[in-house]
């Protein structure tokens, strides 16, 4: 059996990096579907929903008993499925995995559906491109259905990995641009294009939203929190506004949350509509778009900081300080 040097989570209590191994003699190299592309990864970047996933206690220990995790890739085709025609071996593409892959990012060799990535432009590093990833794919399906010039969006937590995305795609596309950060991220916010920003520290968001007066066409919700932003949404949200949920915990509070809003939503009959974002539908065409506005220079990757293979469990440590602006980057191997 053909190997390769990977991290697997073996099913156990505790924070998923302390039950990382990288076993010395490697993991099985997985084989394709017919869909399916085979990429010898470069980069990768880490998600939230990475560990919180694999940290729902006695659930992970049944469905997750031995996976590798990870959802963002950027690297060379080694090898193309029998029904995939517009990618070629030696090809650079980057890309995102479905949430909760079993051969997921943190490997040397990835399979991932070929409709769910896109070629990198020439020049670009691979560090710089898996940024973009899984965060671009869901804030381009956040905004673009919704945004046209002109409009008022209010982003919800502007300096994680989501929310520098999601200022940048916003202004890409003609809107004005109010968000939240602490204090210490209000310069890198304002930095990316937001017109607006407000300081969660200083006061409730809800009551800060209220009281500037501003009136918005859209909300994207990037963190979850607070818990009651949606229902306190009239004093700021028009009423054919739309609110956009990315960011919730994954927990029975974040079940309740979303069951909350849900419900509301629909007593609201069609005024400010609650909606989870989904990300599914037309990924090559939302990744290759922002391959082009990266190429063009109108997106910038925000890189909070680099970590070597080997150190993929202090990588999620620095991820889960909550602290992290912009994205925490894993290189694999060499470009």
């Amino acid at each position: 059996m053909a190997t390769m040097k990977g991290w697997l989570f073996q099913a156990s209590s505790g924070p998923m990096e302390k039950n990382l191994t990288q076993p010395s003699s490697g993991i099985p190299r997985p084989k394709i579907k017919g869909s399916e592309i085979l990429v010898e990864n470069f980069s990768t970047a880490l998600n939230a929903i990475d560990y919180k996933v694999l940290e729902l206690g006695f659930i992970t220990n049944l469905v997750f008993k031995s996976v590798t995790p990870g959802l963002d890739v950027c690297g060379r085709v080694v090898e193309v499925g029998s029904k995939v025609t517009n990618y070629h071996v030696d090809d650079i593409v980057y890309g995102a995995l479905p949430p909760a892959p079993t051969n997921g990012a943190l490997a040397q060799f990835v399979p991932i559906p070929a409709a769910s990535v896109a070629l990198v432009p020439k020049g670009l590093p691979s560090d710089d491109m898996v940024s973009v990833g899984v965060v671009g794919l869901t804030v381009y399906a956040a905004l673009k259905p919704y945004v046209k010039p002109g409009s008022k969006v209010f982003i919800n937590g502007g300096s994680g990995g989501t929310g520098v995305m999601a200022i940048q795609v916003a202004k890409i596309l003609g809107a004005d641009v109010t968000t939240s950060s602490s204090t210490a991220n209000l310069e890198l916010c304002k930095s990316l294009g937001a017109d607006t920003t407000l300081d969660y520290t200083s006061a409730p968001i809800a009551q800060q939203l209220k009281d500037s007066g501003a009136i918005f066409d859209l909300v994207v919700d990037n963190v979850g929190t607070p818990a009651n932003l949606y229902r306190a949404s009239s004093t700021f949200l028009q009423p054919q506004g739309k609110y956009v949920q990315i960011g919730l915990a994954v927990s029975f509070a974040g079940f309740r949350q979303f069951i909350t809003n849900k419900i509301t939503s629909l007593l609201a009959w069609g005024k400010r509509e609650w909606i989870f974002v989904d990300a599914s539908a037309n990924q090559h065409e939302a990744y290759d778009q922002l391959a082009a506005w990266m190429r063009e220079g109108k997106i910038r990757a925000v890189i909070d900081s680099k970590f070597e293979f080997s150190e993929v469990p202090k990588a999620y440590e620095r991820l889960k300080t909550g602290r992290a602006q912009g994205r925490v980057v894993v290189h694999v191997q060499e470009y």
